[in-house]
């Protein structure tokens, strides 16, 4: 019983900190100044394809599902499914919080855009301190990341920069290609890049001790 109470507490943080993250998301793209690296890719695909954010959140993850196959050359198919699962919950996510954030006053003016840049950079490290407490399975994209960093032999940090840069390029070049700007890419993701990283080790390091105690704490 008291297994199965951390088992639910880490699934209601993880849950919690994928839809707060689709939520940070979901300001960066209102704000119109470029999205996370993460996120560049797939918000490429919406604006050249005309889907929904959520549609192409999924069909991002599937091609980082299959660079992973690529890179090791095999397949986990119940690893690659539950990928897939999560994929398919945060691209639902992408759409629900995208929804309620336009239903505030779209951004006029340059500070009300930059005010919706800074409150996605603050959202979307929370949403990444609760995904990345809960210690569960990650998302195909940082699943992707560990695994360039383990066959590659790159420490994290530099694994994490390198897919950024390949993410970020080939979403820019989707743009370019299709609608001559370099559309998901701007401001807005040069300050992700830097920031979110930064804010997320800060909360590690001030918040992560009590969040994980509450979330493993055994009733005796």
């Amino acid at each position: 019983m008291n297994q199965m109470t951390v088992t639910m507490k880490r699934l209601f943080v993880y849950i919690i900190g994928l839809f707060v993250l689709s939520l940070g998301v979901s300001f960066s793209i209102q704000a119109g100044l470029g999205v996370s690296p993460v996120s560049s890719l797939a918000y490429a695909f919406t604006l050249t394809a005309g889907l929904s954010i959520g549609i192409t959140t999924v069909l991002a993850n599937i091609l980082f599902i299959i660079c992973q196959a690529i890179i090791r050359k095999q397949i986990n198919i119940r690893e690659f499914l539950v990928q897939l699962i999560i994929a398919f919950l945060f691209g639902f996510f992408m759409d629900a919080t995208l929804f309620i954030v336009q239903l505030f006053p779209a951004p006029e003016t340059l500070i009300i855009r930059y005010i919706f840049l800074i409150l996605s950079l603050f959202i979307v490290s929370i949403g990444l301190f609760n995904y990345f407490t809960a210690k569960l399975p990650l998302m195909p994209y940082d699943a992707l990341t560990y695994i360039i960093s383990e066959h590659f032999k790159l420490k994290f940090s530099r694994a994490k920069i390198t897919s950024d840069l390949i993410n970020v390029g080939v979403a820019g070049a989707v743009c370019l290609i299709f609608i001559q700007s370099l559309g998901s890419i701007g401001i807005g993701t040069l300050a992700a890049a830097y920031f979110i990283g930064k804010m997320l080790g800060w909360m590690m390091k001030n918040y992560e001790q009590p969040l994980h105690q509450w979330i493993f704490r055994m009733k005796s």
